[in-house]
């Protein structure tokens, strides 16, 4: 059973004062042997065996294989070491849990790093590590075989959920290290074949710290919004040089296997030598043996692309040529079938000139017609005819002449009639409408006289002081007017 053992700064100092009180020179390390020696109590005796312990184990490492691992709340990692024979309670603070570079998991052969101490609460003793490692490649491979095949269930490996790369992708994101030999080479090759804008997201690629960095660049990567102001990778490569097994670690950590697994952005892994393999190269759409195949894997090259963009352009204007010239021959072919075109044009011709002959003909004989008529009222039309014809409309025209001039109102007046107008210049042609008005005008042939009506008799009233004047334009007097 895991024996938990208290963290360090909460000790109030009364593990000090025990020790204290059970310093050499006391009964401590005497012979037990006589009743007269005074009693210890059990904190005294217990912080004396852990000094003892602590003292003769103050640095050891210590070989074993993880049993009832299990990581608390705290943060703080408990487990025992076990081999055939034996087993031992150990404990990881949280502080040095966080740095661990693999997921430690029961049956992983480790070497931990620490001091032996006890724990007074259950008079257990324990080994307080700061250093786990695993033992040998052989339980590291041991480890990666067992964390490949429970992502494997998952199905995070599955051919299916693999993206296909871009053919000419625009920008290339690219995970390694900003100052090794990697990111040279893969810019070195992607300048040779096909120039590309490319963002390098610097991490670290072995340690303590690495898995988690390299994790954050692929999320970050894919986290950019298209459109933004840094540009969004149409491709990611994830990077590093060979190594061994603990050097190639941090991409075995399940935290980046997951990133890469969700990224929506293809990604190429390109970790260690050929002969390396990781579990990011399981995950990720393709894997490359290096990184600088990785360059020739994520563009093409540009002098074969432009080469072959040519063949083809050729191969086009080729067809188009060949095209052409085979459409003219099937042209040229169906216009043998068809009939000339003066034997298509021929009856037309034919109807043309019968209309025409026979607009010809009509016009003859509408002229014909029409001449016949000219003459036959000529004859109508001689000099002494006309002139009787003249004579007598002057005379009707005359006598029309002296009938308006004997009907002219104007000629009246100068015999000694005048016209009777009201105010408004109407005539008044009755005595009635006389008697109604209160103004009248007396027009004579040489102007006009105002008058008044008083009673029943029509009587001249003062004459206006003023000339007489002339009748208005257009009013009864002037040109025919009116009679009455």
């Amino acid at each position: 059973m895991t024996v938990p053992f208290p963290d360090p700064a909460s000790d109030d100092g009364t593990e000090a004062r025990l020790l204290a009180e059970a310093a050499p020179g006391d009964n401590v390390g005497r012979s037990p042997s006589g009743d007269g020696a005074p009693a210890l109590s059990v904190s005294q005796l217990s912080a004396a065996i852990r000094r003892a312990v602590e003292d003769g184990f103050a640095r050891v490492r210590v070989r074993g294989e993880l049993s009832g691992a299990k990581r608390a709340a705290s943060g703080h990692f408990y487990a025992a070491l076990k081999d055939d024979n034996a087993l031992i309670d150990m404990v990881m603070w949280k502080g040095q849990a966080a740095r661990l570079a693999f997921r430690p998991e029961d049956g992983i052969e480790v070497i931990a790093t620490g001091k032996l101490t006890t724990y007074p609460g259950r008079s257990k003793y324990q080994l307080v590590v700061e250093t786990l490692e695993v033992a040998g490649e052989g339980a590291l491979m041991l480890l990666f075989e067992k964390l490949k095949a429970r992502l494997g269930d998952e199905g995070l490996f599955d051919r299916g959920r693999k993206q296909p790369l871009p053919y000419l992708p625009q920008v290339i994101g690219v995970v390694t290290s900003p100052t090794g030999a990697v990111i040279r080479d893969i810019l070195h090759r992607l300048a040779d074949r096909c120039p590309t804008r490319v963002i390098v997201w610097p991490v670290l690629v072995q340690g303590e710290g690495a898995a988690a960095q390299v994790a954050k660049a692929v999320r970050g990567f894919d986290a950019i919004a298209p459109g933004g102001p840094v540009p969004r990778p149409d491709l990611v490569i994830v990077a590093r040089g060979g190594g061994s097994i603990e050097d190639l670690w941090a991409f075995n950590e399940e935290v980046v296997v997951r990133a890469i697994a969700e990224c929506r952005i293809p990604t190429i892994s390109a970790v260690g030598h050929e002969t390396d393999v990781t579990l990011a190269d399981y995950v990720a759409d393709v894997r490359a043996p290096t990184p600088t195949a990785a360059a020739e894997m994520a563009v093409p090259v540009r002098a074969e692309l432009q080469a072959q963009l040519a063949t083809w352009g050729a191969r086009i204007i080729g067809a188009a040529n060949r095209q052409q010239a085979l459409a003219g021959e099937r042209l040229a072919a169906l216009a043998r079938h068809l009939p000339k075109r003066e034997a298509l044009y021929a009856p037309q011709r034919q109807r043309l000139d019968e209309q025409g002959d026979r607009i010809d003909r009509a016009q003859r004989q509408r002229l014909a017609v029409v001449a016949e008529r000219l003459a036959t009222r000529s004859g109508a039309l001689r000099p002494v005819l006309l002139a009787r014809r003249w004579d007598r409309d002057r005379a009707r025209l005359e006598g029309l002449g002296r009938l308006l001039g004997s009907l002219d109102p104007r000629a009246l007046l100068s015999r000694g009639y005048a016209m009777v107008r009201d105010a408004g210049g109407a005539i008044v042609t009755t005595a009635a409408k006389a008697r109604a008005a209160s103004d009248l005008r007396l027009q004579f042939a040489d102007g006009e006289v105002p008058v008044e009506v008083a009673g029943s008799d029509a009587t001249p009233s003062t004459i206006a002081a003023k000339p007489l004047r002339k009748a208005p334009p257009g009013a009864p007097g002037r040109g025919q007017g009116e009679l009455f």
